[in-house]
């Protein structure tokens, strides 16, 4: 299994070179060719009745724009470069994730998710990033590990993960609305479709919203999980969104309860507390697993944007 290649405008030449590669027909029919096969630059200019010069200019696109890999072997006259696709899909996101970002009037802010002060962590649970397992596997105490900030993905069985977000937009106005969004699913072993998890949403102690969600996802690889991650484990969730105006609380643009921006006195703490997890009390009692931008389908974090009047 190939890696996914994922690239944001956090990444701007990186962005470009990505589509710079895909922005011409040739360069398409090459990973067309390499889809299921490794050849050479003088077998993929026969194929495309290219010259030999041309479709090696080609390769050096692609291979600047890492969605092939080249290895030179000896050939007849001298060597040759044996061309290889270098990853199964591209996602591309035309956002930036940055900690704090103002545009107009609203205040954004990007919460990596292994940035929790406070924790209840209930097996089985983990930690990973883009580069393997932080610590072992179905250990609470990996949660107090400092790598923690790298996570990309965070799973538990039962309990919570607590953040504190900036209240920074009380120095430009009056909030009039807070979203919050994040990509999870259940908790499952390995995985399972179909495994309820009533996943709940606290902001400044006061509980917004509570969502099932239907399952443990694993029928496909992640868009953006890397190689070294198991087919055989969660691989995506669903990127859910959460908003708080003076009309009460929604997710996913459905109204449901009654809490209100005033409720949450965010005027009153010097942070903005949330926490995401399980409540004591819920039916449906399936886990959580969280996903970071470089693991699941969605290249962000937990993502806070508040609006407000000046």
């Amino acid at each position: 299994m190939l890696k996914n290649l994922g690239v944001s405008l956090n990444e701007p030449e990186k962005l470009f070179r990505v589509a710079k590669a895909l922005d011409s027909m040739e360069r398409i029919e090459i990973l067309r060719l390499l889809n299921h096969e490794s050849f050479n630059i003088n077998e993929l200019a026969e194929m495309l009745d290219l010259p030999t010069s041309t479709a090696a200019n080609h390769i050096n696109i692609l291979e600047a724009g890492e969605l092939i890999f080249t290895n030179r072997q000896p050939g007849i006259r001298g060597h040759m470069k044996l061309c290889s696709r270098s990853c199964d899909s591209v996602f591309i996101g035309l956002h930036e994730s940055s900690d704090i970002q103002k545009s107009g009037n609203s205040v954004n802010f990007s919460m990596p998710i292994g940035s929790f002060f406070d924790c209840c962590i209930t097996p089985t649970c983990g930690i990973a990033n883009e580069n393997g397992p932080i610590d072992n596997d179905n250990d609470p105490t990996v949660f107090y590990n400092p790598k923690r900030i790298t996570a990309q993905i965070i799973w538990l069985a039962d309990g919570f993960l607590e953040y504190r977000f900036p209240r920074t937009v009380t120095n430009f106005g009056v909030p009039t609305a807070l979203e919050l969004s994040f990509e999870a699913c259940s908790e499952a072993p390995y995985f399972r479709e179909d495994w309820k998890s009533d996943i709940s949403v606290w902001i400044n102690g006061t509980e917004i919203a509570t969502w099932t969600c239907p399952g443990d996802f694993g029928d496909r690889r992640g868009i953006l999980n890397p190689s070294w991650w198991s087919s055989g484990l969660t691989q995506y969730g669903r990127l859910k969104r959460f908003t708080v105006t003076d009309a009460g609380s929604f997710l996913d643009s459905v109204k449901c309860s009654s809490v209100n921006l005033e409720e949450l006195k965010i005027a009153d703490f010097p942070y903005i507390n949330v926490k995401i997890g399980l409540n004591p009390d819920t039916k449906n009692k399936g886990g959580l697993n969280l996903f970071g931008e470089k693991f699941g389908d969605h290249p962000q974090n937990i993502n806070m944007r508040i609006d407000y009047n000046t």
